[in-house]
This record gives structure tokens, sequence and C-alpha cells, in this order.
């Protein structure tokens, strides 16, 4: 499937994956709907940063209305669905509204895209659903494991969406991106909290543990991998893995930030920002052959070269001013 001329909605674009998958559509010539959460301030999140805002239709509402999913879907090709509630430590407090976003959510995007005959549906995922790798790397047929609300949210929102692939032939793709990082990301994520913290003059970065791993992937990546699967025939039905086949630790992580960034900060541990013992997913390494196999998608950033990007752009002040490091949010 080409992109370009397609009727694209996006929802969730106003933020961190969303904005820069936005651009990269644009680029791709397709026309794009953006959804906005609504807000009385009329503010569009990261949609006002992005360099194509004059090129995009935006729309303020809510995921978790279905007469205004349906609406919102209609004369649309494709479905780009990344509206989510993310933050893990928050789904412990709220899990609630994590029930109505996630997994409601995903069921209104479902129900309008089959009630509007849309051509395509990518429903985002997560690693998280994996839980702690019981193999690595990690492939799709690895089992399910919800260790917070949130990864539990995001397992019924991707059998939701399956579901309406089996029950009613929504053709549906399931994108399970892995840690996704980069421009725009919350400060809630490891890697902007490192370096908001030393490029704000911090002399200790305050953190979780730091033992877990992850397979970090440049949002560039991330988006380049919607782009494949959006493109790929032959694939409905399917949940497919988006990463970079590689792992590192969060302190190798630190240690390499700090490196990039010359700084001498030295790690202190912050209890608030500990999961609970069983919640804590230790090991995440992405298996990416499906992806590869199906779409020829190969990640273009190393982790080094990644990271560089990332603290450039919070380095610049503009940029940094719009962060609270010193303030923990869940």
């Amino acid at each position: 499937m080409e992109l370009k001329n397609k009727r694209v909605l996006i929802t969730g674009a106003d933020g961190f994956i969303g904005s820069h998958l936005t651009e990269r559509l644009v680029k791709e010539g397709a026309k794009i709907r953006a959804l906005s959460q609504y807000n009385s301030f009329n503010n569009w999140g990261w949609l006002e940063d992005v360099d194509c805002k004059n090129e995009i239709e935006v729309v303020c509402g809510d995921v978790r209305d279905p007469n205004y999913v349906k609406h919102i879907s209609k004369d649309i090709d494709i479905i780009f669905h990344l509206a989510a509630l993310i933050a893990i430590p928050y789904s412990y407090v709220a899990p609630d509204s994590y029930i109505d976003t996630n997994i409601k959510g995903t069921l209104n995007v479902c129900q309008a895209a089959l009630d509007n005959n849309i051509e395509k549906v990518l429903v985002t995922s997560t690693s998280e659903v994996y839980g702690t790798a019981l193999y690595v790397p990690i492939d799709e047929k690895h089992p399910k494991q919800p260790q917070s609300p949130y990864s539990a949210t995001k397992i019924g929102a991707d059998a939701i969406a399956e579901s309406f692939y089996r029950a009613f032939d929504l053709p549906v793709v399931i994108a399970r991106p892995f840690n996704t990082y980069g421009p725009r990301q919350s400060a809630r994520a490891v890697i902007p909290t490192i370096i908001t913290q030393i490029a704000q003059g911090a002399k200790e970065i305050k953190l979780g543990d730091l033992t877990p791993t992850r397979d970090f992937n440049y949002v560039k990546d991330t988006c380049s991998g919607f782009v494949a699967l959006a493109k790929a025939d032959n694939i409905l039905g399917e949940s497919i893995n988006i990463g970079s086949n590689y792992e590192i630790s969060i302190g190798d992580t630190l240690n390499l930030i700090k490196k990039i960034m010359k700084s001498d900060v030295e790690f202190v541990l912050d209890e608030q920002r500990i999961r609970p013992k069983k919640s804590e997913v230790n090991r995440l390494w992405c298996d990416n052959t499906k992806i590869t196999n199906l779409t020829g998608f190969k990640p273009e950033y190393t982790i080094e070269k990644g990271l560089e990007e990332t603290i450039k752009w919070f380095s610049n002040s503009n940029n940094l001013a719009k962060y609270k490091s010193n303030i923990y949010n869940v």
C-alpha cells in the first residue's frame, strides 16, 4: 500500500511518538487528520512544535467517546492508533483511567474503523505486554505477562483488536514497539530523566533500579517501522515487534549519556522510582526478525547516534525549559 495521498487519521498525534509519526507521514505524502486530546486551552501538545503544522488537519477530542471517534474516522483510509495512557507508575494509582483510555479507546477505534470501512488499522501495542523475558530475544510468540495495570490494559487492547480481525475481518495490524526514546519524550521516561537532570546542572542523578535491560529505539526508527507496516501487504491480523535487537542496561545507558555529555554526575537511588518487586520488567530484548522478513525494515540509528541526537535536542534551552527535571512525575 502506498501512503501518498492516502487519508490518514492518527490518534495520539499530540504525543511523543505521534508527533514524530505525523511529520514522517506528511513527508510520505499522506493527508493527515491528527487527533489531539481536547483541552480548554486549545493546546495541541507536541503538534505545536512540528514543522508541518500548517499541512495537517488537527481535531481535538477523546478516544473514550465512541461517537466522536466514529465521526473523525469518516472519509479516512488508514488509522494509526497511538492514543493511550502509558506511564506505568500512574497506572498503579489510577488503573480505571487506563481501562477507559487503552481498552475502551481501542474498542472505539476498531468499531469506528469497521463502521467506516477503513482500509487498514495499525493498533499500537508495547513490549511491556511480554513482561520480564522468559527467553531472549523476545519474538511475537513470547507469552504475555501483565506485570502492571498499564501492561494489562495493553494486552486487553491487543486482544480487542485481534478479536475484530477474527470476528469481523477488520484489516488490523498490531504494531509492538520496544522502548522508544528521542526528542519530545516525557521526562517520566529514563533517558530524558537522565539528560534533563544533567543539562539543568544536577550534581546527582535521581533514578530507580539500574539493573533492568531494555531494547532502546530512536523515535525515527520506530516511525520507520510504523510506515513499513502500513505499506506492507499480507500482514493483516499479525502482531509485529518493532525493535533494534540490541540490549543495554539502564546503568550502562546512564554511563553512555554521561560520556557523551562529558558529565561526572553521581547516581542516587530514589525510592519513589522503584517499581513493586513483582511488577518490574527486568529484561526486554527484541527479536525483530519478523518485521525484517515481512517488510525489509532495519533500524538506522545506533544507541550512540540516537542518544547524540536526543541530547542535542534536550540541550537546546527552549526545549529544556519545557521540562521540570527536579520533580518526579509518575
